[in-house]
């Protein structure tokens, strides 16, 4: 089948079913060891599925939640959701039982499906379900009743319909269009009130093809996808764009439970091997942590010759690739030396094989992207929105620059809009607007916010940026979290914020605040390991008050690095750093919703929830970070 014969999701799947109906695609760990399910087997799994939707009734656009882990039956229950005529409603792990219960009412969801680890969350809503009438569950060794039917039994159903009802499946299957929306993918949380993003067959199909237009997939390559599945990223990329080219991925071993899903992720790796991997910032953050965690164990030498190699792989590599290396090209034999003695055995953690990772989901601190490129793997930076299907634009290994989000993709236009919707010229900076067959059809039952966010055809993301002389994508943060000078300014905290966190061992988390005030101050959750060994070290005790204001100390003497004088001077504008600081007592959480399911902090929640923070910092004691609050904030969090 040729691009313009692509019009669905399933037109995908029967591209591949064609050309490579041999070669792996899903990968799963059972009985000890990875096994493989080709194209072919896939599909025959897919109208199981299909066929037993039908046979229970399911009409085409009729909603089915999906709620579980990443699998291989996570991928049979989507795309045999999607071959019935049915629209998928994918649901995140790591929701509350609040969210699962207002999205799978709200989107009136008919059958649901869930894996057996998950059930619980379901069982203790069902009453509060009007919509759904049937619950099909992964893994359960047989039905529980009429309602609860094990995902097997489905699949028993679907082949008894398909020995005298084959032509019916396929007639649906026919029947659907590019326009037909396939998925709702509710927002994350970041505003109070999630959106269902009505994505279409189409929208998918056109964002596969563009992200093709800067990243082929060989279709020997592997992906490990330890990302949730039902994230836009790991699901339009790591899902359909490999089954597009024929390649493969592969889920992790959950085991029994998320604790043991985390312990696996570093033993699935070596066992896969994977190509590349999908990634976002917290994760890269983590796998950073770990492998320097493994290099200290290593001893004085190998510390040594680690981050002497890391300094020249900086240097050599510059901001990126996307243009002569000059007379650096003499450093190369010197790298090349520090591959073999280092960080060749570094890589050895992602199982030898793996070529770059893909970033999304948040902007990638800089430092972050410098490092893996000296390590030999580099993390090319991206940019998309759940709303555009989501990708925007990427860096690829053969043309990347550090900071950038990379090129756009073909097929999409672009314009940098000021406040009052004039086109910016290149190299000015506004918000992102963009128009191509991957924009969101628009928000389930919503129609103000589609109206808000849809205007001709055009999507305004909500995204401040620039394109650069060369091309390339500049993202600066979200327009809505801009902060607002005494004197009218507006900036962005998202780069200040994810710079402090990632240089500042002490530092775990900071926000930025500024509401037309003389300074901008800035809430802090120390990091309380570090922050505990920085005691130890200097012969204090945590629960002294002595101890707490030093630690204290220790704090403002990070921000005060990206002032004057300071290690990071230079790096942002003086007149956007952070005047005072407030020390909070207690990490951001799910809980208490200051994060949100992506790890992205709420900063609207923060500011709710710290709002007597805020106002103290603007107080003449406030402005000492020795201060009482702050002193008993941090020996609470010591504490804790």
């Amino acid at each position: 089948m040729k691009n313009n014969e692509l019009h669905t999701i399933l037109d995908l799947l029967d591209r591949s079913c064609l050309k490579f109906p041999e070669n792996p695609y899903l990968w799963e760990k059972r009985d000890g060891q990875y096994q493989s399910t080709t194209y072919r087997e896939t599909e025959k799994n897919v109208k199981l599925v299909a066929a037993g939707l039908l046979a229970a009734g399911l009409q085409g656009g009729e909603r089915v939640a999906l709620l579980s882990e990443g699998c291989n039956d996570w991928v049979y229950a989507e795309l045999g959701i999607l071959y019935a005529g049915g629209v998928n409603v994918p649901l995140s792990i790591k929701l509350t039982a609040d969210e699962v219960l207002f999205r799978v009412n709200h989107s009136e969801a008919r059958f649901l499906v869930v894996s057996s680890y998950y059930l619980h969350i379901i069982q203790k809503l069902d009453v509060e379900l009007p919509y759904v009438e049937k619950i099909f569950v992964l893994d359960a060794p047989s039905d529980r009743d009429v309602k609860y039917r094990s995902f097997e039994k489905l699949k028993e159903q679907g082949a008894a319909y398909l020995s005298h009802s084959s032509e019916k499946l396929e007639k649906r299957k026919a029947s659907i269009s590019a326009d037909d929306v396939a998925n709702i993918s509710y927002t994350s949380g970041t505003t109070a009130d999630p959106k269902g993003i009505m994505l279409t067959h189409g929208n998918y199909v056109c964002n596969v093809l563009q992200s093709d237009s800067l990243i082929q997939i060989p279709e020997h390559y592997k992906v490990l996808l330890f990302l949730p599945w039902d994230h836009s990223f790991a699901h339009t990329v790591g899902i359909y764009s490999f089954m597009y080219n024929g390649a493969s991925l592969a889920s992790i071993d959950f085991g029994k439970s998320p604790m043991e899903y985390l312990r696996n992720i570093p033993v699935n790796l070596k066992e896969v091997k994977p190509h590349l991997l999908l990634s976002v910032p917290a994760l890269a953050k983590n796998f950073r942590k770990n492998i320097e965690a493994g290099v200290r164990q290593k001893g004085w030498l190998v510390g040594r010759l680690y981050h002497w190699g890391l300094k020249l792989g900086y240097r050599y590599h510059g901001a990126g690739n996307y243009k002569s290396k000059g007379s650096k090209i003499l450093l190369l034999p010197l790298v090349k030396l520090m591959d073999a003695l280092i960080f060749k055995k570094i890589r050895a953690v992602f199982g030898g094989n793996l070529h770059y990772f893909i970033g999304g989901g948040a902007l990638l601190d800089v430092e972050l992207q410098r490092y893996y490129c000296a390590l030999g793997v580099p993390m090319l930076q991206g940019y998309g929105l759940s709303e555009a299907s989501p990708v925007i634009s990427s860096n690829t290994s053969t043309a990347y620059c550090f900071a950038s989000s990379g090129h756009i993709v073909e097929s999409l236009e672009l314009k940098i809009c000021d406040e009052d919707g004039n086109i910016q010229p290149a190299g000015e900076k506004g918000e992102m607007v963009i128009r191509g067959g991957n924009v969101m059809k628009g928000y389930w039952k919503n129609e103000a916010s589609t109206a808000d966010v849809l205007r001709d055809g055009w999507l305004y993301t909500g995204d401040i940026g620039y394109v650069s002389k060369e091309g390339f994508l500049y993202v600066l943060g979200r327009f809505k979290s801009l902060l607002i000078a005494e004197d009218g300014e507006k900036y962005s905290p998202e780069g200040i914020e994810e710079s402090i966190v990632e240089l500042s061992p002490y530092i775990e988390s900071c926000v930025l605040y500024n509401n037309q005030c003389t300074y901008t101050s800035c809430l802090i959750v120390p990091n309380k390991l570090a922050c505990l060994n920085y005691l130890e070290e200097e012969g204090m005790k945590a629960e002294s008050i002595e101890g707490c204001k030093l630690i204290l100390t220790k704090i403002g003497g990070e921000i005060l690095k990206y002032r004057k004088g300071g290690t990071f001077e230079g790096l942002f504008p003086e007149r956007w750093l952070p005047a005072v600081m407030g020390v909070l007592p207690e990490t951001f959480s799910e809980q208490k919703a200051t994060i949100n399911s992506t790890m992205k902090v709420v900063r609207w929640k923060v500011y709710e929830l710290y709002q007597e923070n805020l106002e103290f910092m603007y107080t003449p004691e406030g402005k000492d970070i020795r201060n009482h609050k702050n002193t008993m904030n941090i020996q609470k969090l010591l504490h804790s």
